[in-house]
């Protein structure tokens, strides 16, 4: 009897029950789509971070730099000349440690010992400036104790034994080109900022090439210096072999060009030195207490978790997350409780409008529970109703943003720096590439989980309750003389 009953009320008042359904399907379409715009949200500030730091790295630790480097510490290059103008082209490479200062490489293995980590990895940040060209012909003036070679951009004389002095009636063409060089632990391969990018040509370090000449070079930077796997790229003399060419899965990549760690060291005379320790914690839910154990134990050193990084993201990207996390919650919340509400009230005066009805079936020997009990059941399948529209709506709204993928854009370590933090020069991705002044584009997406149409059915059930909680109340209030009142 309660299910025919149901049905033919149902049927009867048809646009009634769309109204209602309508009303809460906004509401949790809104909450649908809110919802999976900030997962999406999170996922992109997530790809934002990975080009950062790498796969598996929960946080990082360094040793801020000095706030101010002294004078003598600017790149000098020396040049030979005895070409006296002769147009002989000449190079100088200066390898200098980017981002913060070294730390020893016997700190790798500290962090590593302390509790929660589970593993831990260094790397070592590098920035090299290659100044190269040629004295154009003219007349050199030696200077007897050793002046300035007056040449181009930084071409500042270097050190003794060689001739100096500089070129008159003639001039120089000088090119100065900068790029970065990240000495990774070949042994660790799963941790450290080459993990944000994917092998695309050739084939990555061997956990044997720990002193090997051998480089991995960023897809980019092969493309804007014609590299491939093959080539050879020379850093300060030294020549290493290509043996693969790296694609950022997300912004930019954390280095130029990938040496091991050792070669690395040898470069730019940090014998076992690091700037950057990636670590791995053992529980992802304990990072925090992790950090303050590393902290505590070792003293000196700067912990980043990926948290404190996101903290820095601007742009965009942050606007938009601040805007679906703030301003949509809340507006969603006001749609859903002004839906519920609507659905209460026209539930209720559906009831008042039926009167002579459930009077009568009081007059007939209806309990004031079988009425409520009836309304309920009405208001119940509207609200589900109301959900599956919502669900469908929101699903569509969703694949919409997804489909349309707006780029977004992102700053890291706007407040940060270059020596307070990884957004300044290397957290993770560090070496020295001065990622945090970089603006990256991520594509928004707005993935739909299984909890969030979760959610969106247990808000159609609330919304069908609060409407037959309304309704029933008024049911019970009837009484067999109102349908007599209402016929009369």
């Amino acid at each position: 009897m309660f299910f025919t009953y149901l049905r033919r009320e149902l049927r009867r008042r048809r646009k009634a029950a769309l109204v209602v359904a309508s009303g809460l399907a906004l509401g949790i379409a809104l909450v649908i789509v809110v919802s999976s715009v900030s997962s999406g949200m999170g996922k992109a500030q997530d790809k934002v971070l990975q080009s950062l730091y790498g796969l598996g790295t929960d946080m990082t630790v360094t040793k801020a730099a000095p706030a101010q480097a002294d004078s003598s510490d600017r790149p000098r290059f020396r040049f030979d000349a005895q070409d006296n103008g002769s147009g002989a082209e000449q190079s100088s490479d200066r390898v200098m440690v980017q981002g913060f200062q070294t730390l020893s490489a016997a700190t790798v293995t500290k962090v590593d010992r302390q509790t929660g980590v589970s593993d831990a990895v260094g790397g070592l940040s590098l920035q090299v400036i290659k100044v190269s060209g040629e004295f154009t012909r003219g007349q050199f003036q030696q200077n007897q104790n050793g002046g300035n070679q007056q040449g181009g951009p930084g071409a500042n004389g270097g050190g003794s034994g060689q001739p100096q002095g500089e070129v008159r009636g003639g001039g120089a063409n000088f090119d100065v080109n900068s790029y970065s060089v990240f000495g990774t632990d070949v042994t660790k391969a799963a941790l450290g900022p080459l993990t944000s990018s994917k092998i695309t040509s050739g084939r990555t370090f061997k956990s044997t090439e720990t002193d090997a000449k051998v480089a991995v070079v960023d897809s980019a930077y092969a493309k804007e210096k014609k590299l491939k796997v093959g080539s050879t790229v020379t850093v300060k003399g030294v020549k290493f072999k290509v043996i693969g060419v790296a694609t950022a899965d997300s912004g930019d990549a954390a280095a130029n060009v990938y040496v091991p760690l050792t070669q690395a060291q040898t470069l730019s005379d940090s014998k076992n030195k690091v700037t950057t320790i990636y670590v791995k914690a053992t529980d992802s839910q304990k990072i925090d207490s992790v950090k303050s154990t590393i902290q505590k134990n070792i003293s000196g050193t700067t912990v980043t978790t990926s948290a404190d990084l996101a903290d820095t993201v601007s742009g965009s990207l942050s606007t938009a997350s601040s805007l679906a996390t703030n301003v949509g919650k809340w507006l969603s919340i006001a749609v859903l409780v002004a839906a519920f509400l609507v659905a209460g009230l026209l539930t209720s005066s559906a009831v008042s409008r039926r009167v002579r009805e459930f009077g009568t079936l009081k007059a007939l020997g209806w309990k004031s529970g079988r009425v409520t009990r009836q309304v309920v059941g009405e208001a119940m399948v509207n609200g589900l109703l109301g959900g599956a529209l919502g669900i469908a709506l929101g699903l569509a709204g969703a694949y919409v943003v997804t489909a349309i993928s707006p780029t977004l854009q992102a700053q890291l370590g706007g407040g940060g720096g270059a020596n307070s933090g990884p957004g300044g020069g290397g957290f993770g991705g560090g070496p020295g590439r001065q990622a945090a002044a970089k603006t990256l584009e991520v594509a928004l997406t707005a993935p739909v989980s299984v909890t969030t149409v979760s959610i969106a059915v247990g808000l159609a059930v609330a919304g069908g309750l609060i409407a037959g909680a309304f309704g029933g109340w008024r049911a019970s209030r009837l009484r067999p003389a109102d349908a007599l009142r209402r016929v009369e």
